[in-house]
């Protein structure tokens, strides 16, 4: 469907309004298509991210420091979700032992097996891009990158 009927708004200033009302419009739908597939699991997009960092890491713990840093929302509260998701078994909290201010995330194997369901179930969210080829999905990426880089 055309923005334009989406948001119910017939005309723009500019095309670069367009594009930029267009991919907050499409962000926000995709965030919700994901978070419509998290919520029945009972976790966030964002504990999710953190699920995914800390498995590409492991079996290294990871200082909370740094999954701020690889987060996706950075605005999240790091350290509130990881106290979530260790709640549930899913990641496990360690001082480390030569710096005792620093503390290690390391994710369990309940989480690498929670991870790996709830992965296979964005992928099927991911196959659905594939409506767009592959040469238009690098073509996208490749524009977004660029805007990302203009700063």
């Amino acid at each position: 469907m055309r923005l334009e009927d989406d948001i119910k708004q017939k005309k723009f200033s500019s095309v670069y309004q367009k594009a930029l009302i267009n991919i907050n419009f499409t962000s926000i739908w995709l965030l919700s298509r994901q978070n419509q597939i998290l919520k029945p699991h009972n976790v966030s997009i964002q504990q999710f991210n953190i699920l995914r960092i800390l498995k590409g890491q492991h079996p290294k713990p990871v200082p909370l420091k740094l999954l701020t840093e690889r987060m996706i929302d950075r605005m999240s509260n790091t350290s509130r979700l990881v106290e979530k998701l260790r709640v549930k078994g899913l990641v496990r909290r360690e001082i480390c032992l030569k710096n005792r201010r620093r503390v290690d995330i390391i994710i369990t194997e309940k989480g690498i097996k929670f991870l790996e369901k709830l992965s296979s179930l964005i992928d099927q969210e991911i196959d659905r891009l594939k409506i767009i080829s592959k040469q238009e999905a690098t073509e996208l990426n490749r524009i977004l990158d660029k805007l990302r880089d203009a700063k």
